[in-house]
């Protein structure tokens, strides 16, 4: 199995039901220097892997996989999250940040961490 940290909408449980569904939920951790610092902890199957990977892109170098330390309290294993190729700046919409606040609080994101997602800013 790979293990995978979601972050943004993939916190949703019931969202990475759908894109994962044979892969079980392992718990939560931190992802140190980045600006979506709360993540999900998945165990990935071969299967959920591959489907994962062609919902979020990687087939049309929208998205790639790289290797991150997840700080838990059981260590800091190394997990994939996925990361925008073109990423060259913005802010996410009003609507996008919403579904990344509803997703945080399902996958019981701390409160601190919800209130900074809340306060940030968006495009339009």
């Amino acid at each position: 199995m790979t293990l995978y940290a979601a972050y943004g909408s993939n916190l949703d449980p019931r969202q990475m039901l759908e894109r994962a569904p044979h892969s079980p939920h392992r718990g939560t951790g931190w992802l140190r220097g980045w600006r979506l610092t709360f993540g999900g902890l998945y165990d990935l199957t071969e299967s959920d892997e591959l489907n994962l990977d062609e919902w979020e892109g990687v087939n049309t170098d929208l998205y790639r996989k790289i290797r991150v330390r997840v700080e838990t309290l059981d260590g800091s294993p190394l997990a994939y999250i996925y990361v925008l190729n073109s990423f060259e700046g913005g802010l996410p919409s009003r609507r996008y940040l919403e579904i990344m606040i509803a997703a945080a609080q399902q996958a019981g994101a701390p409160e601190d961490y919800i209130d900074d997602l809340r306060n940030r800013a968006t495009e339009g």
